[in-house]
């Protein structure tokens, strides 16, 4: 029997960070009180009119460009048609034939290749208020009713739930860079659709498409994805047809569930939007917005190699655009990237996820951690005093010198009052072990030194005073 293999395609729906909604002046802001940012055109009320917001088109294009789309020139947007609670209007604006970005791409390191996801098209539409259910009635919080939203499908294109997770991943971390989202999955701002079907090895033709809506979490895509394959596997094994369905991944089951048949486009009785007219995008205007375009994650992930910091730090870095955006201006000040880094990502991180802060938080400017990581790298300080300056930078706003002087953490370079310390330390048997394994003697007596001095021995001075003596 041929072996089934699965054809996957992702809906991403992305909610942009506009002031205003995207054909309304209300504001657009997560968590406020509900039915508060709200008026009567994402309301629904009859006579009223859209006003398209300009940001949301440059924002649109901004993403294009980012995911290596096509800009549509020419376009216009459609009224699709469904009757639904959280759906005032009784249709939902947005852009069926006209889409303002297409034929793009993401690319995603597989580990021993890189691939192209390519994106079909992105358009933008307007998103439905948010429906709460509970005790068996449903609430409209309509503050949602009207956010921009951008759609982005990719052609069916992946294989497996692992190219589906790194995609995800990787389109997060454009859309995030990019200023586009915020991409919070737990607030709703990012949702994904999965597209998936099978078909027999030797067959070309792609077997029936079931999707599964408002996947909640990235963990969740790949669970969602390997059940749904297992699912449809067992069926198609025992002669049962796929049906075209709509489903959800219910998280206390870790299961698909079937919501309803799949509509069709003809369900939905597109037609072009009468109330705004078509818009025509100039070369001009785009090349405008391709010069506010920043510097990506994958381009970063090239830079810090060249500095030197390894994979490890490089990911932390990434994962918190706030932090590493610190980084970035140190390198701009000149000063050590890898050791700007590894505090950075060492004790400043581990302290912000301790205390549940934001490093603006904290009383720390990038002045004095630039002072921070100067004076480490030029011994005038050891990592052990480091780390006692970074803990009062924490909560004081001195200089990184007052620190010092306060906290009497000047390194002791004076040589006679090293080798005082020193001079009792060797005697035969630390010269017999220096003579089989220097390196290690070496360290061991740094380490007893630092301890004695509370980790104010300048390093330098004693390693060079260390070998002159145990040369003698």
């Amino acid at each position: 029997m041929n072996k089934l293999l699965p054809t996957i395609g992702i809906e991403v729906h992305c909610e942009l960070k506009t002031k205003n909604k995207v054909f309304s002046n209300s504001l657009n802001v997560y968590g406020e009180i509900a039915n508060t940012n709200i008026n009567e055109i994402d309301l629904g009320y009859p006579g009223t009119l859209p006003t398209l917001n300009k940001d949301v088109i440059d924002v649109g294009i901004k993403t294009a460009l980012l995911l290596n789309c096509k800009v549509n020139k020419s376009m216009y947007f459609d009224r699709k048609n469904y009757f639904y609670p959280d759906n005032p209007k009784n249709y939902q604006i947005t852009q069926k034939s006209t889409p303002i970005g297409y034929d793009g791409f993401v690319e995603i390191d597989l580990g021993d290749k890189l691939k192209k996801i390519y994106i079909e098209e992105m358009h933008i539409e307007e998103d439905t208020c948010k429906s709460i259910h509970e005790n068996g009635k449903t609430l409209l919080d309509f503050n949602r009713a009207g956010v921009p939203l951008i759609e982005i499908v990719t052609k069916p294109v992946i294989d497996n739930d692992n190219e589906a997770v790194l995609y995800v991943e990787k389109l997060r971390e454009i859309l995030l860079y990019g200023g586009i989202s915020d991409v919070k999955i737990e607030e709703g701002s990012l949702r994904c659709d999965v597209n998936i079907s099978l078909r027999r090895e030797d067959c070309n033709v792609l077997g029936t498409k079931v999707e599964i809506k408002n996947i909640g979490s990235i963990s969740a895509i790949k669970e969602a994805i390997l059940f749904e394959i297992e699912r449809q596997e067992k069926l198609i094994n025992n002669s049962v047809v796929i049906v075209a369905e709509t489903r959800k991944f219910d998280e206390s089951i870790r299961e698909t569930v079937s919501m309803r048949l799949k509509e069709t486009n003809n369900d939905y009785r597109y037609f072009p939007e009468p109330d705004i007219p078509r818009l025509l995008i100039e070369d001009s205007y785009i090349e405008e917005i391709k010069k506010t375009l920043p510097i990506l994650p994958s381009e970063l992930r090239i830079k810090y190699k060249e500095l030197g910091i390894n994979d490890i730090t490089i990911n932390a870095l990434i994962s918190n655009m706030e932090l590493n955006k610190y980084l970035l201006d140190l390198i701009s000040m000149g000063t050590n990237a890898i050791i700007g880094a590894n505090i950075i990502t060492g004790d400043l991180l581990a302290y912000l996820n301790k205390n549940g802060i934001s490093i603006k938080d904290t009383n720390i400017t990038i002045d004095n951690l630039k002072c921070l990581v100067d004076k480490l790298e030029s011994n005038e300080i050891s990592s052990k005093i480091g780390k006692i300056i970074l803990s009062n930078m924490f909560e004081s706003s001195d200089s990184v010198d007052l620190i010092m002087e306060k906290n009497d953490l000047k390194l002791i370079s004076d040589e006679n009052e090293l080798l005082n310390i020193i001079k009792p330390m060797i005697n035969d048997e630390i010269k017999i072990e220096y003579s089989k394994n220097n390196e290690k003697t070496i360290k061991y007596l740094i380490g007893e030194i630092m301890k004695v001095t509370k980790g104010k021995a300048n390093p330098v001075v004693v390693n060079d005073l260390l070998s002159k003596e145990l040369s003698k």
